[in-house]
């Protein structure tokens, strides 16, 4: 069984539509945050949703 949300090959290549950031996994809530402009973009089971209007500010 894997931890992953979403393969490690795709998410290698993936991008933030918003930015072109890097993404990163986060188990709970499921989402994939960019790293540079902090939006989160939900995972529902197991699809990314990669719109900017589905996306929600991260708080950190």
């Amino acid at each position: 069984m894997t931890d992953h949300l979403i393969d490690p090959a795709l998410l290698e290549i993936m991008q933030c539509p918003s930015c072109t950031g890097t993404l990163v996994e986060q188990a709970e809530p499921p989402v994939l945050v960019c790293t540079a402009c902090g939006l989160q973009y939900p995972v529902r089971d197991g699809i990314p949703v990669m719109l900017i209007e589905e996306a929600t500010p991260s708080s950190r």
